[in-house]
Order: structure tokens, then sequence, then C-alpha cells
């Protein structure tokens, strides 16, 4: 009976694992997946660019949160650089200490698709913060985000 317990255990964990920490492609088609509520809590994507001057304490206070909330909060990092950029991206994502999380980078030629795709009604602009509740409500916040925000996120 453990021993059953425990692999089905490993198989709903290690598809996660595997994930989080290595960079994957996001195209316009993997979009839908992306944006698909949770079974549970929310999903939240944390849009950020290598030339952003507040992506990083914002990742930060979205992690902080994750960590405090890790059985309601999934947390997904999406870079809208290019692919292209990978080390770059990988490297900023360990300095910032968020090399743990699922990470996706953007592969279109015209980035302004993706950013369509993800909210038809985001100019691009990072932070970008999109929270995917499980009962399919959708919330696009731009900017650093403040203290209250963050705690309504729930």
């Amino acid at each position: 009976m453990r021993r059953a317990m425990l692999a089905v255990l490993l198989a709903l964990v290690l598809p996660v694992l595997a994930h989080a920490g290595a960079l994957t492609p996001l195209s316009a088609g993997e979009v839908p997946a992306l944006l698909k509520p949770p079974a549970r809590g929310v999903r939240i994507l944390a849009v950020w660019a290598l030339d952003c001057a507040y992506c990083e304490a914002n990742m930060q206070a979205l992690a902080k949160l994750q960590r405090a909330h890790p059985r309601e909060i999934e947390l997904v990092t999406v870079a809208t650089d290019s692919i292209a950029q990978g080390t770059q991206i990988t490297a900023r994502l360990k300095a910032m200490q968020m090399d743990g999380y699922p990470a996706r980078a953007y592969t279109e030629a015209s980035p302004e698709r993706l950013d369509f795709l993800i909210d038809p009604d985001w100019g691009g602009e990072t932070p970008r913060t999109e929270i995917i509740h499980a009962g399919g409500r959708r919330q696009g916040i731009s900017g650093e985000l403040t203290e209250a925000q963050l705690h309504k996120l729930l």
C-alpha cells in the first residue's frame, strides 16, 4: 500500500519538478494551456523582461507569497525576451533566486502577438502579473504590485 501511494505521489510531483528551473519556449500554440484554469487555487504568471527595473522586486514578492501558500498558488515566470537569450534569462532568474519555478520565454518572431494572446487588454508593459483562478476568473495587473494587491491575489 505504501509503495502504491509513493508511486502515485511521485507521478504527481515529478512533472512539476521537471519543469521547475528549466527554461522552456512559449509559442502562440502553448498560450491556451498556460492560461487554462488550475485545478485548485490560482496560477500566477509573473511576466517580466531582462530590461525591466521593477520586475525583480515583483517576482520576489510573488515568490514569497507562493512559499507562504504553496498549495493554493502555482507561480510561473514568463520572460517576454526571446528564448534565443536563454543564457541571459536563466542567469538572471538564478541571480534573482527565481530559478526554482517553471520558466517560459517567448519564441515568436512577433512578441506583441504573444502579449495579445496572454491578455488582449495588455499593452506589453512589464512587470505584468496575470492571475488565473481555478473557477476561470482572470485578472491582469501591470506595474509593481503593492502590499494590498498581493493580499488580494488569493
